[in-house]
């Protein structure tokens, strides 16, 4: 079973729209909620799923507003959470932000959408790129003679609308790779991961049916072919359009794909990552007049791989005053509000090391150091290059009409939460 009402609350629990779904539960029950909640932060045992009674309330919050469904049964907490994640994915696409004056603005579309995205406590059309062809925001006035609801809504594919043409069929694939990591003073890595997407661009005509190889461990294992240049994913995620089954079966990732931008899926791997750049510092205080922070970094990737826009958050003392600054390489500049030196290179080419010299002044009361200073934060960019080693191995485009499309693949290695700790 599923909700049986959806609430949206501004910050002080004041309901602002809401759609009963079932009616088994009575809509005044929303008022438990904002005290319930209140009560649960004070002791401390705050929970995603709050009850009274017999009513429970699962509740996520987003911006300044509170979306909550209610439900008496024994419902499915991670359908009805999904559906509310995906209600706010909805929501932002209509309206860019979603917050309480988006909704205020909006009551009309909020209350159409809401009655397409679930239906008697069961969700319906949850894709914005569906629900856009009949609930638009320039009118919310039917023309009559047409149809309201597209076709699209009662196919197998309600992702997909039917009748698309392109003059040139492409497809644009990006492997984007984000570098967690935290490093100690020692230089021994506390921890360290990979979290991926695949995202798709599509301008296909018709329904083609896709497949898209990866040098997947799994995959090469169940063909023989062992661990030959493979990697193993973990935590894998998958668009809507993925053929399950096929996964389970074979490994195969094939789809009929929505139209335009989407995310075909989600990937972590908990490897051992090598830093990709290195951070080395060295501080000195004199005699709590001044104070002089070395930086270096080092590129620990391939020598024909460059890093792109990379600044390194170097933390100073709040009472730091009269910078100065000696740069090998880009520029350095101090951020007082956030207590940093901003290191910025905007082209850092592996196997390359370039230093970095501040010079600050401090006040010479003696002010006592209560905790260690706060890691150094690096960001980067580098394309052409993944951390894991992914390949896109092959795509092949079908569709009945036989044209010829081309795939492009791009791969991308960011930085994600990516930290050094110097003492």
């Amino acid at each position: 079973m599923s909700a049986s009402a959806v609430f949206i609350l501004d910050v002080k629990g004041k309901p602002l729209i809401s759609r009963n779904y079932k009616g088994d539960v009575a809509m005044s029950k929303i008022e438990h909620f904002m005290p319930l909640l209140v009560q649960r932060e004070e002791e401390g045992a705050l929970a995603p799923l709050l009850s009274h009674g017999e009513v429970h309330f699962l509740w996520i919050k987003h911006s300044n507003l509170y979306l909550v469904a209610t439900t008496s049964k024994n419902a499915n907490a991670s359908l009805v959470y999904s559906f509310l994640y995906k209600t706010i994915e909805v929501f932002c696409e209509y309206f860019k932000e979603l917050e309480e004056e988006s909704i205020r603005d909006n009551f009309v579309i909020v209350y159409e959408l809401l009655d397409e995205l679930m239906d008697f406590g069961f969700p319906q059309t949850t894709d914005s790129k569906i629900l856009q062809e009949y609930i638009t925001q320039q009118s919310n006035k039917l023309e009559t003679g047409k149809s309201r609801v597209p076709p699209t809504v009662t196919n197998a594919v309600s992702w997909r609308s039917e009748g698309i043409k392109y003059k040139k069929n492409e497809v644009f694939i990006d492997v984007i790779e984000s570098v967690n990591l935290l490093v100690n003073a020692n230089g021994s890595v506390l921890l360290s991961e990979i979290v991926g997407t695949i995202k798709l661009k599509v301008f296909l005509s018709g329904m083609p049916e896709l497949r898209l190889g990866l040098n997947d461990r799994v995959l090469f294992e169940l063909t023989g072919r062992g661990k030959n240049k493979s990697v193993e994913l973990e935590d894998v995620k998958f668009h809507q359009c993925v053929r399950l089954s096929r996964f389970d079966n074979d490994r195969t990732i094939s789809f009929i794909p929505p139209d335009g931008d989407f995310e075909l899926m989600s990937y972590r791997l908990s490897t051992q990552v090598k830093p990709l750049i290195w951070i080395e510092s060295v501080i000195e205080k004199f005699s709590h007049s001044r104070v002089e922070i070395m930086v270096k970094a080092k590129g620990q990737f391939k020598k024909q791989s460059v890093a792109n826009s990379v600044e390194i958050a170097v933390p100073v003392p709040s009472d730091a005053d009269s910078p100065r600054f000696k740069t090998s390489v880009g520029s350095a500049k101090y951020v007082p509000e956030r207590n940093v030196v901003i290191w910025s290179i905007k082209s850092f080419p592996g196997g390359k090391e370039y230093l970095m010299r501040a010079h600050f002044g401090l006040p010479s009361v003696e002010k006592e150091e209560v905790e260690g200073r706060p890691p150094i934060g690096v960001k980067f960019e580098i394309p052409y290059f993944t951390v894991s080693g992914i390949q896109v191995r092959y795509m092949k485009i079908i569709e009945k009409s036989g044209y010829q499309a081309l795939p492009w693949v791009r791969y991308i290695t960011q930085s994600g939460d990516y930290q050094l700790r110097t003492s």
